[in-house]
C-alpha cells in the first residue's frame, strides 16, 4: 500500500519543477512511511510513497521500463492479488521480471495489454501511467473503490493523487468548496465522481481517466452487472464458501507482520476463522485485534443498534479459532483529544466523520501498527450479504430515499442540517439535493427480466449499498488506516462475490429468515453457535459521559472565539446544545457536537475559499 501523485503538463519542462513535485509528494508521507521516490519527463512527472509489503528490497517506485519508443513509467499504490498468475501469463508472452513485486507486473501488463489491463486485476488498486511512447496518461481505479485516487484538469494537463492533500499542494489547484461539495460534504449521497473541492473529481470506482494532447476522458470498465442466477441453494452455499477461501488464502499473501481485526461479529469472525484455519496448517497463528473502552462493561446500555458488548465474543472466537489476540483498550480522555480530531480530520480530508468512531478507529489502527503492517478486516460483508436491520424493514424498503437516511433521517438532521444558520440551510437545500442524486443512483440499476417487483426493489437496495453506502465506509477505513501506515485489506470486496451475490435473489440471501443467511450458512462449521447466530452490531461508540464533558467543554471554548465555523454554523443552537446535561444527552446530540468541532478542525486545517453566494 502506498500513496501516489503527479503532474502532467503539455506546455511546461516538468523536470524544472521537482520542488513542486516534492511537495505533492511529502503529503503521502503517512501513507508510505518506507521509502520516497520522484521520476521526471518533460511532459510528466511521478511522485511515490511506499509501504514496503511485497518484495520489500526490489518494489522501489515509481518503476519504469524503457522500449524503442520511450520510456513507460508506473507509480502505483494497492495491492493485486492474482500477480502470480499475471506474471506466468506474462512471462510465456516472452516479458522478463526483475523482481518479486506485484508493481513490476502491473507495468509489464501494460505493456501486454494496455488499458485492458485493468479487466485483469484481481486486487485493490489505483495507479498511473505515463506512455511516453504517446505521450499519455493513463488513471485506473479498482472495481469496488477500495483505493482512492483523484485528479483536477489544468489549462494544459492534470494533477493527481491518493488523497485530495496531494493535489492541493500544488499552486494550481483551486483551494476553494461551493455549494455543491458542500452538500457531499454533509449529505451522505457519496456522489461517484465528486471531491468536494472545486474543478477537483475522484477516478470513479471501475474507471478508467486518460490524459493527452487531445484532452481529458472518462470510461469505466467495470460496473456492477446484472445476470441470472442460476444455482440452487445449496450450490450457492457452497460457492461462497469456496469464494471466501481463496480469497483470504490469496489475501494473506505478505512478506510483512499481519492480522485481522476482530470485532465477535459474524463478519470478521468468519475472516479470521478462514485465515486462522490456514495459518494453522502451516504451523503458524493469526494475530487478532479487537477495540474496547475504559469501563465499557460498568456503562453499556443495550439499544436498537447494539444489544451486546463485542469483547466477549471476540475473546470466543479467538480462544475457538486458536488465534493471538490482542485488546486495544481506549479511554475517553485520548478518544476526546484535540489532537486525535485534528489527525483524523487531516486524514479524511473532509470534517465528515463519524466523530468517537474515527477517533477510536485511528487509535486502534495506530496501536495495530505497532505489531502488524497489514490487517483483514471484515468490512463490506453487510453490504454484499444485505446484513443491515433496515434491509428487512418493509417501511425501509418502501422508501423513496436512500435506505441509510430513512432509518437515521432524525439523527441526521441533528448532525447536519440543524447546525447551519438560515441562510447556508435555505442556500444547500439538501432534501432537493439529496432526491436528485437518489434519482440518479436508481437510475443505474438494470432490473433483471422477470423478477418480482420486490426482488426488483432489493436489487435497488443492493444496489445502493454496493456503490454509495460502502463506498463511505471503505474511504473512511483505507484513510484512517493509512494515517499510521497500516493496510487494511477487504475480502468481502473481491469483484468476484460481489457480483455473484448481488445476483443471487433476495429470497435465497434470506432463506432461513434471519440476515446473511448465505454466509452464515456457508460458514456454519467454523464459528462457535454463539456468534453464528449473533445479530448485527455496528462499530463501537464510547458511552462514557466524560466524553460527551470534554466535547461540552471544547464547545464552550470554541463558543468563545470569532471562529470561520459561525459563517456556517448557528452559534445560538450550539449554546443551546452545551447547557443540557452531558450525562442525559442523546447520542444524535452529541454527535452534532462533534460534527460542529470536526468543520471548525477542518477549516482551520485547510482554510478554503467558501463560494457560498
Amino acid at each position: 500500500m502506498c500513496g501516489i501523485t503527479g503532474w502532467v503538463s503539455f506546455d511546461r519542462d516538468l523536470t524544472r519543477h521537482r520542488p513542486d513535485l516534492d511537495a505533492m509528494t511529502a503529503t503521502m508521507a503517512c501513507r508510505g512511511p518506507d521509502a520516497e521516490g520522484g521520476w521526471f519527463a518533460q511532459h510528466a512527472a511521478l511522485g511515490h510513497r511506499r509501504l514496503a509489503v511485497i518484495d520489500i528490497e526490489g518494489g522501489t517506485q515509481p518503476m519504469e521500463v524503457h522500449t524503442d519508443d520511450g520510456a513507460v513509467a508506473l507509480t502505483y499504490s494497492g495491492e493485486v492479488y492474482n500477480f502470480e498468475e499475471l506474471r506466468s501469463e506474462l512471462v510465456s508472452r516472452g516479458h522478463r521480471f526483475q523482481t518479486r513485486s506485484d508493481t513490476e507486473v502491473v507495468l509489464h501488463g501494460y505493456l501486454e495489454w494496455d488499458e485492458a489491463l485493468a479487466e485483469r486485476l484481481n486486487g485493490m488498486f489505483a495507479f498511473a501511467i505515463w506512455d511516453a511512447r504517446v505521450e499519455k496518461l493513463v488513471l485506473i481505479r479498482d472495481r469496488l473503490g477500495v483505493k482512492p485516487l483523484y485528479y483536477s484538469s489544468t489549462a494544459d494537463g492534470v494533477l493527481f493523487g491518493s488523497e485530495p492533500k496531494a493535489i492541493l499542494a500544488n499552486a494550481l489547484a483551486d483551494r476553494a468548496v461551493d455549494l455543491d461539495g458542500l452538500r457531499e460534504l454533509v449529505s451522505f449521497t457519496q456522489t461517484p465522481g465528486s471531491a468536494v473541492w472545486c474543478g477537483m473529481h475522484e477516478v470513479v470506482p471501475g474507471g478508467v481517466v486518460i490524459v493527452d494532447r487531445n484532452g481529458l476522458r472518462e470510461r469505466r470498465y467495470w460496473s456492477l452487472p446484472t445476470r441470472a442466477h442460476t444455482d440452487d441453494q445449496q450450490t450457492t452455499v457452497e460457492n461462497v464458501r469456496s469464494l471466501l477461501e481463496d480469497i483470504v488464502t490469496r489475501q494473506m499473501i505478505s512478506d510483512v507482520p499481519r492480522c485481522t481485526l476482530l470485532s465477535g461479529g459474524l463478519d470478521s469472525s468468519v475472516i479470521t476463522a478462514i485465515a486462522a484455519d490456514q495459518l494453522a496448517k502451516k504451523g503458524e497463528k493469526v494475530r487478532s485485534f479487537s477495540v474496547d473502552f475504559v469501563g465499557r462493561s460498568d456503562d453499556f446500555v443495550a439499544d436498537d443498534l447494539r444489544s451486546t458488548i463485542d469483547t466477549p465474543f471476540a475473546h470466543e472466537l479467538a480462544e475457538y479459532a486458536g488465534t493471538q489476540h490482542q485488546d486495544i483498550l481506549l479511554d475517553h480522555a485520548d478518544i476526546a483529544d484535540p489532537a486525535v480530531r485534528r489527525a483524523v480530520i487531516t486524514a479524511r480530508d473532509s470534517p465528515l466523520s463519524l466523530g468517537d468512531m474515527d477517533a477510536s478507529l485511528y487509535l486502534l489502527f495506530k496501536a495495530i501498527r505497532e505489531h502488524s503492517t497489514v490487517a483483514l478486516s471484515g468490512e463490506s460483508a453487510d453490504e454484499v450479504f444485505g446484513g443491515y436491520r433496515w434491509f428487512h424493514q418493509p417501511e425501509v424498503q418502501a422508501a423513496n430515499t436512500f435506505p441509510w437516511m430513512a432509518v437515521f433521517v432524525s439523527g441526521a438532521r441533528a448532525q447536519v442540517s440543524d447546525r447551519f444558520n438560515a441562510d447556508i440551510t435555505a442556500a444547500l437545500d439538501l432534501p432537493g439535493y439529496i432526491a436528485d442524486r437518489y434519482a440518479d443512483a436508481v437510475a443505474e440499476v438494470e432490473p433483471l427480466d422477470g423478477e418480482s417487483a420486490h426482488e426488483t426493489r432489493m436489487r435497488v437496495m443492493c444496489h445502493l449499498h454496493l456503490t454509495r453506502f460502502v463506498r463511505m465506509l471503505l474511504e473512511r477505513k483505507d484513510r484512517i488506516s493509512m494515517a499510521v501506515g497500516l493496510e487494511v485489506r477487504v475480502p468481502f470486496c473481491d469483484h468476484r462475490l460481489v457480483e455473484y451475490v448481488y445476483n443471487t435473489p433476495w429470497s435465497m440471501k434470506t432463506f432461513d429468515g434471519k440476515e446473511k443467511s448465505l454466509l452464515r450458512a456457508a460458514t456454519a462449521d467454523l464459528l462457535p453457535e454463539s456468534i453464528q447466530n449473533r445479530t448485527k452490531a455496528p462499530y463501537p461508540a464510547t458511552l462514557d459521559p466524560r466524553y460527551t464533558g470534554a466535547l461540552l467543554q471544547q464547545a464552550d471554548e470554541l463558543l468563545a472565539t470569532d471562529d470561520r465555523v459561525f459563517e456556517l454554523v448557528d452559534r445560538k443552537w450550539l449554546l443551546d446544545i452545551t447547557r443540557r446535561d452531558s450525562a442525559t444527552m442523546p447520542i444524535d446530540v452529541r454527535n452534532g457536537i462533534e460534527r460542529v468541532l470536526d468543520l471548525s478542525t477542518w477549516l482551520d486545517i485547510y482554510r478554503p475559499e467558501l463560494r457560498l453566494g
